[in-house]
């Protein structure tokens, strides 16, 4: 069975932690591309021009590989990592999550720190609604008005509505579908429009039956 389960965020949550005077921020945001992680990181920074430091996080994507730490010039592995440690802890992606730190006058140390970062994104986390989500294809269909009573009865049995739908020369629909059920979907599409048993719709490429593409 394909894994097509993922945890993100809902929203953007705020936490919060305070050790001898410094104070660390933590914003957290639900992303989807390295460009809206920057525009996140530039207005954080833009509503605290007076900090010291703007350390982040952030990992997309379900097999995650996409990720970053950054500790913008605290010590060495004091900042981004905890933080990254954190996200992952909580086993959430498509997150990115950047803790601006107020000096309090008092050194804190290599473990201090790494125990403010880490205590300012746990409360984030745990502020935040953590959701499930699922990996979806995005597919487009073309077809004959004849052939509308058997892909919308397909369509039934696997509980799908149209995202967008389009009725002019040919009905056109775009469906979003959990990625573990488009195979058995397409199958059962195939079997239908070309009036044959699921066996001998093995053979058969739904591309010849209908216009599919892949959005």
């Amino acid at each position: 069975m394909i894994e097509d389960v993922f945890h993100t965020i809902s929203g953007p949550s705020e936490g919060f932690f305070k050790d001898k005077g410094s104070k660390f921020y933590a914003y957290a945001f639900p992303v989807k591309s390295t460009d809206e992680i920057q525009l996140n990181l530039d207005q954080v920074r833009k509503n605290h021009l007076k900090a010291r430091h703007a350390c982040y996080a952030w990992r997309l994507g379900v097999d995650g590989n996409q990720h970053r730490a950054n500790d913008d010039g605290e010590p060495s592995g004091t900042a981004g990592r905890p933080i990254l440690g954190q996200i992952d802890s909580f086993r959430v992606t498509d997150i990115f999550i950047v803790v601006i730190r107020y000096f309090g006058g008092t050194l804190l140390g290599t473990s201090g720190l790494i125990q403010a970062y880490r205590e300012s994104v746990a409360d984030a986390l745990k502020n935040a609604e953590i959701i499930e989500k699922y990996i979806s294809d995005h597919l487009s269909l073309s077809f004959e008005y004849s052939q509308m009573s058997d892909v919308m009865n397909v369509m039934k049995k696997f509980e799908l509505s149209p995202h967008s739908q389009a009725f002019e020369l040919k009905p056109e629909l775009q469906l979003i579908i959990r990625k573990r059920d488009t195979d058995a979907f397409l199958h059962l599409l195939k079997a239908h429009l070309a009036n044959v048993s699921m066996e001998e719709a093995e053979g058969l490429d739904i591309k010849d039956l209908i216009s599919l593409n892949y959005l």
